[in-house]
């Protein structure tokens, strides 16, 4: 039953990027992956806020299951690490070599950052969950 819970929540997540992505890629055009770098950050700002909630200190019990349909699922639907590689690839095969540099550069660093800020901001709330 979980393959089936991961699926549907590979989709719900996959179907939010096409939106969330396509939005931004319509309001500041695709000359830059804006979207894909927005998904990205923001999915990992989810994941590390949502595995800190509900980790074996967490604020959450959250069954396994539903650990897995939100952040092997939703998530991992909803990031987008092969556009993010894709898009990359062509930016530098274009010749392009600023903005390819620049994606690469700013995915890594805005996700990690994101997913630390994620799991401080949540350890924070499981902090104040003890007093």
């Amino acid at each position: 039953m979980i393959y089936f819970w991961i699926f549907l929540g590979g989709g719900l997540g996959s179907l939010a990027r096409f939106l969330g992505s396509g939005a931004v890629a319509r309001c500041f055009g695709e000359t830059f992956p804006w979207g894909t770098l927005l998904v990205n950050v923001t999915g990992s700002l989810l994941i590390g806020m949502f595995a800190a909630l509900t980790g074996p200190d967490g604020r959450w019990l959250v069954a396994p299951a539903a650990r897995q349909f939100v952040m092997i699922g939703v998530l991992g639907g909803f990031t987008t690490f092969s556009s993010f590689s894709l898009q990359t690839l062509e930016l530098a095969r274009d010749g392009d070599w600023l903005r390819a540099g620049l994606n690469a550069v700013l995915s890594l660093v805005l996700c990690l950052a994101a997913v630390w800020l994620g799991h401080i901001l949540a350890s924070t709330l499981n902090f104040w969950k003890g007093l």
